[in-house]
């Protein structure tokens, strides 16, 4: 990047950073270059520092995401612990930032009676992560996707410009979010405008209580996993589909499909990236010869092979 405008930047900026630290899986590479921006604005003024056609990539708390034991060239910007306002606009707007994480949205919402947001207290991520994926959970009246209640968001493009867009300026699907214009597809999300409904803290937070006992027991959540691997296919479910054909607990290294959710791969402590990869295709290739489903990935691989020079 441009040395003139780094002695500007109020952020975080290592080299070589170890990507294991900043993902859910606790598996990766090194990053060539990390930075953990001050705010939005010393976001984008870093943008516009970097070259063009420097590789670029948005983490938050990494629960979506494996990086490849070979690491990832270019810059990763982190925004887990910063970007992370809240602002109540009134009494069913609320401005939050990417970097906030999902429970702690939904908790702080609940405590004002804001109904809408409960379903995101077991989604291990960060707003901006929700955003991207639409991410979206089923726990009773409560469940619901991010987009159902998005106003609007604002988002940062690769010349460091910052947008304010519309809910119709997007394609929202199952787990899936496009900009209608080619260029938003170098654009990310670095806030939003949530539109909620009044309601009653006290059923909110009870609502949120029971959803993360749920949580608890059925899912894998004392060991890092990266929550769903797999989407569920139209009209079944993909842990269905994962256990009926006999690959609970089927191993590749230190990886293993969980035995508590079979859409669920868990680090027992010893997995590299590359365990996860092949186990995660080895799922792929199962549930295909079974069934003759082709099973889309949820999580999202990134990196080299091997490590970088």
């Amino acid at each position: 990047m441009n040395a003139d405008s780094s002695n500007q930047l109020h952020g975080e900026l290592r080299q070589r950073e170890p990507m294991a630290r900043h993902t859910s899986w606790r598996v990766g590479g090194c990053a060539e270059q990390f930075y953990r921006p001050a705010d939005i604005n010393d976001l984008a003024d870093f943008i516009k520092g970097l070259d063009n056609n420097e590789p670029l990539f948005f983490v938050g708390l990494g629960s979506n995401l494996l990086v490849r034991d070979g690491g990832l060239r270019g810059t990763v910007i982190c925004t887990s612990g910063v970007m992370n306002n809240i602002d109540f606009l009134s009494d069913e707007k609320v401005y939050v930032e990417a970097g906030l994480a999902s429970p702690q949205l939904a908790r702080q919402c609940a405590r004002r009676g804001l109904r809408g947001v409960e379903f995101l207290c077991g989604i291990p991520g960060t707003v901006g992560g929700a955003l991207a994926m639409n991410a979206g959970a089923r726990c009773g009246q409560g469940g619901g996707e991010i987009w159902d209640i998005v106003e609007s968001v604002q988002m940062v493009d690769r010349n460091g410009q910052l947008h304010n867009r519309t809910i119709d300026e997007f394609e929202v699907a199952y787990r899936s979010v496009k900009g209608k214009q080619d260029k938003q597809q170098e654009e990310w999300f670095v806030s939003a405008i949530l539109k909620l409904t009044k309601g009653d803290a006290d059923e909110s937070q009870a609502q949120i209580k029971a959803h993360l006992a749920q949580r608890s027991a059925t899912q894998p959540t004392q060991w890092p996993n990266a929550g769903s691997v797999f989407r569920n296919p139209t009209g079944d479910y993909a842990a269905r589909l994962i256990e009926n054909a006999g690959l609970k607990n089927m191993c590749v290294g230190g990886a293993c499909v969980s035995e508590k959710h079979a859409n669920f791969i868990i680090n027992t402590g010893t997995a590299t990236a590359n365990d996860v990869e092949t186990l995660i295709e080895k799922v792929l290739m199962r549930v295909k010869q079974e069934y003759n489903i082709d099973l889309i990935r949820e999580v999202r691989i990134v990196g080299e092979p091997d490590e970088l020079k």
